[in-house]
C-alpha cells in the first residue's frame, strides 16, 4: 500500500514517514498541498495523510482539489487522514467537508497509529475491490453476450460523443454498415448453433481489422459493434476516405477469407458481407443522414451482387 504524506515539516516527514515504513507501507512525500495534488494525479496512491496548515497550499484545499480530480474518474476514492496537532471540533468539521474521511494527532501512540491505519487501509482495500467489481460490470454492461463486441447500447453512447466532437472540431467522420449475406438462409441450412459461431468468427475479424487500423494509425479511436442480429457496425472518427475504403476492403478479404461454407450464397459458397459506407470530410449537422445514407448504400451493395462495399 501506498501513502501520501504531505507536510511541509521536513522532521515531520523523517519520522512520521519512518513509523509508516515500519508499519510496511510505501511512502511518497509530499512538502505541501500543491506539490501533493501534483503528486496524486501522477501516480494515485492508496492512502492519503496530510497536514492542515502549510505554506503554498494547506491540506483542505489539497483534499478538494484530490476530491475535483477523483470527480473526473469512474469509482475513484481514496481515503484521506488529515494530521494536526490540534484535534479541535471546528478542524473535524472542516476536515469532513473538505472532503476528508479520518483526523489523526501527529503524536498518536503507535497502537492508535496502527489502528487508524489498519481501518484506512481496509477501506481502501475494499474501494479497489468495489471499483473492479463496478468496471467488469460496465464491461459486460456495454458488450454484446454472443459476440463480445461493443453492443448497440455503447455503441449509441459512443458514437454520440465522437460524433460531438467531429463537429466541434470539424474533424471527418465515417460509418460503415455491414450485413451478413443470406444469414436466414445460413441459419435455415446449417442450424443456429452454427449461425451463432458464424457470427462470432465474423466479429473476431471485425475487431482483429478494427484493432490493426488503430495500432497502424489507419484509423483513430475506431471501433466495432453489433447493430444488431447479423448486422455489425464500424465507426470511424476522424478517418480519410481512402483509409476507410481500405479498412472496408480488408474485412470484406478477410470474412470471404474465412472460407466458412454457405451453399445459399448466390453462386459464392462461402459465407460474405454485404457493406454501405459513408464518409464526410467534415462532421456537421446530425447523425440520422449519415446512417440513412449509409443503409442506403447497404442496400444499394445487395442489389450489386453481395459481397462487396458501397461507398458515398
Amino acid at each position: 500500500m501506498q501513502v501520501l504524506l504531505v507536510d511541509d515539516s521536513r522532521t515531520v516527514i523523517a519520522v512520521f514517514g519512518a513509523r509508516l515504513v515500519a508499519l510496511g507501507y510505501e511512502v511518497v512525500a509530499a512538502e505541501n498541498g500543491q506539490v501533493a495534488v501534483e503528486r496524486f494525479q501522477a501516480s494515485a496512491p492508496d492512502l492519503v495523510l496530510m497536514d492542515i496548515e502549510m505554506p503554498v497550499m494547506g491540506g483542505f484545499e489539497a483534499a478538494q482539489r484530490i476530491r475535483a480530480v477523483e470527480a473526473t474518474q469512474e469509482w475513484a476514492w481514496t481515503p484521506i487522514i488529515f494530521l494536526t496537532a490540534s484535534d479541535t471540533p471546528e478542524n473535524l468539521v472542516m476536515a469532513i467537508e473538505a472532503g476528508g474521511d479520518d483526523f489523526l494527532a501527529k503524536s498518536a501512540p503507535e497502537p492508535v497509529l496502527q489502528a487508524k491505519m489498519k481501518a484506512m487501509t481496509r477501506i481502501a482495500a475494499l474501494r479497489a475491490e468495489l471499483s473492479l467489481a463496478n468496471r467488469k460490470l460496465e464491461a459486460l454492461a456495454s458488450r454484446d453476450g454472443l459476440t463480445g463486441l461493443f453492443n448497440r447500447r455503447h455503441m449509441d453512447v459512443r458514437l454520440d460523443h465522437q460524433w460531438a466532437e467531429a463537429v466541434t472540431s470539424g474533424a471527418s467522420f465515417g460509418l460503415l454498415m455491414i450485413d451478413v449475406d443470406h444469414f436466414k438462409k445460413y441459419n435455415d441450412r446449417y442450424g443456429h448453433l452454427a449461425g451463432d459461431d458464424c457470427l462470432r468468427a465474423i466479429a473476431s475479424v471485425l475487431a482483429t481489422t478494427i484493432d490493426e487500423a488503430n495500432a497502424g494509425r489507419l484509423a483513430r479511436d475506431a471501433f466495432v459493434a453489433r447493430y444488431g442480429g447479423e448486422e455489425f457496425s464500424i465507426v470511424l472518427p476522424r478517418c480519410s476516405r481512402e483509409a476507410q475504403a481500405q479498412v472496408a476492403d480488408v474485412v470484406l478479404a478477410a470474412v470471404s477469407g474465412l472460407g466458412i461454407p454457405h451453399a445459399d450464397s448466390s453462386g459464392l459458397g462461402v459465407v460474405s458481407l454485404s457493406m454501405g459506407g459513408v464518409h464526410m470530410p467534415r462532421a456537421e449537422g446530425s447523425l440520422t443522414p449519415l446512417f440513412r445514407q449509409a443503409d442506403a448504400n447497404l442496400y444499394l451493395a445487395k442489389k450489386n451482387g453481395r459481397n462487396r462495399v458501397e461507398m458515398s
